[in-house]
This record gives C-alpha cells, structure tokens and sequence, in this order.
C-alpha cells in the first residue's frame, strides 16, 4: 500500500539559545542549522524512514526544498512549484529541549487544489492519506481522499477550531496532544465518544500517548526515550511512525508501542526531519 501525504514543506532554521529570551532581549545564537521541516515534509519522512511508500503532495517557491525531501525516499512527484517562497519556520532550541517556533506559510498556502487532488489519482481503496493544518484546503483533500476509499490520518496541529470541524466529518483517526485535544473538547462541546471519527490519539510528550477507539478498550503506550535533545518534530514523528506501522498491518497496541519508539528516538537527537529514525533503528530499539 502507500501513504500518501498532503502538507507542508518548510526550511527551519534553528538556532540553540544559551537560555529562553526575555522581551526586548537580544541574545547570540550558541549554534545554528538549517535543515528541511514542516508539519507534512516532516510525517513523510518519518513515514518512509519507517519503512513506507511515501507520496508527498504539497508546494515550494524556488530554490529546490522538495530535493531535500526526495532524498529521503518520499515521491515528490505531487509538490507543485509556485511563486510564492518556500515555507519555513524560525526555531528557538531553548537548554531545556523545550523550543518556541515562528512559522511563514509562504508555498504552503499558494498551492492548486485540482492539481493536488489529480495527485492521488494513482490511489488505491485501503491507502492513507495524512494530513495537517499548515497546507490550504485541508477539509477538501480529505473529503476527496475518502471518496476514493482511502483512510484519512489527520494531525489537528497547529490546532484551528474551525479546521477542525471542518475536516473531522472526512477523518478516519485523529492524532492530536494533550493541549490540542483540549481545545478541540472546549471548542465542540463534546466528549471523546461523541466525535465524529473512529480513533482518537492523544500524545503526551513524556507520559507518552492513548489510543481511544470506539467499542474497543482504550490503548496506552508509554514514552521511550532515554535522553530528551530536542523535542522539534516529535508529534510529526510518532503520527508519521504510525502510519507507518497502520499500513503495514501492525495491531494498534503494536503500532502505538512502535510510534513510541519511533518518537523516543527522535527526541534524544538535534533536528527534525533528519533526525527521523530508520526502521532498522525502531525495531532495534523494541527488542
């Protein structure tokens, strides 16, 4: 089967900062590296690290980002080139792992949406789709997606109430963390079980996450990381990770444990989508 995924594609530019800077503060960088990220480009990588055929569907300005992403693995054959400048993202690496993140959408949100949709055309009944919030015309491509048979994983992040309700009715399996799957009960009114989709994960940084599905008992996975580096990326990780291990017929207590151990990884190292772990290294790390 293939993943195909419909999202972002950025440049970060991350900056490590001796410590968390105070308004009106002006503090020199102790390091600085730039390196290919985004919500969508980082879920393809870990995706395809994680063993999958991976299809990324997106946009870039000039300068050749989807190269960076190719060389991963990942079929960039969907990423249209627009006028707009690639997407990218200032990231501020704080002593603590912890991070703050400025995003420009740029390419991102200048992207063709029958262009998009002619990129599944290939796809067969049983294929995943994810999806994000940082790319136009989510609800649409997930709308379609389902049309053509395909299972819709959507990341809620960055989270938007009205994104939201607007692709949860296309959403076969929510993944969202603790703060957003609070803002999306606060903004719906509605508990867990009443929402309109059938798996609902909740990730928990170092509580690690839940799997809640109807009419089956509730799945916990706890974390795996030894050492936290850098949690830049660790959602995208764990979400691409699953999907992964979805597609390749894994049990959802074997997919859950197997994304955990994917993201326990990808934290004790500085980076993003080049800190995404290889199969190799997930299924050494659950032995």
């Amino acid at each position: 089967m293939t993943i195909y995924c419909y999202g972002s594609i950025n440049m970060d530019h991350i900056y490590t900062l001796p410590h968390r800077l105070a308004p009106g503060e002006t503090l020199a960088a102790t390091a600085y590296h730039a390196e290919l990220g985004g919500k969508g480009a980082n879920q393809s990588v870990a995706a395809a690290r994680a063993g999958a055929t991976v299809r990324h569907i997106g946009a870039v300005g000039a300068g050749g980002a989807e190269t960076h992403l190719a060389a991963f693995g990942v079929d960039v054959s969907g990423v249209q080139l627009v006028e707009e400048a690639t997407g990218h993202a200032i990231i501020l690496l704080e002593p603590d792992a912890q991070n703050s993140i400025v995003i420009h959408p740029g390419a991102n949100r200048a992207l063709d949406l029958q262009a998009a949709k002619a990129a599944l055309d290939d796809a067969e009944i049983g294929d995943l789709l994810l999806i994000q919030n940082e790319v136009a015309y989510v609800a649409e491509m997930a709308e379609h997606a389902m049309g053509l048979g395909m299972e819709v994983v959507y990341s809620a992040a960055p989270f938007e109430a009205d994104a939201a309700k607007a692709v949860l009715p296309f959403t076969n399996t929510l993944v969202v963390n603790a703060v957003e799957a609070a803002q999306l009960q606060d903004s719906l009114g509605l508990p867990f079980e009443d929402l309109p989709v059938e798996t609902v994960i909740v990730t928990k940084g170092a509580d690690g996450a839940s799997w809640h599905a109807r009419g089956t008992p509730d799945i916990h996975a706890p974390a795996m990381a030894a050492r936290v580096v850098d949690t830049t990326g660790a959602g995208d990780c764990f979400t691409g990770a699953l999907a992964a291990a979805l597609d390749d017929a894994m049990s959802p207590q074997d997919a859950m444990r197997f994304a955990a151990a994917a993201a326990g990884l990808q934290v004790a190292r500085v980076g993003t989508a080049g800190a995404m772990p290889t199969r190799a290294e997930i299924d050494a790390a659950l032995d």
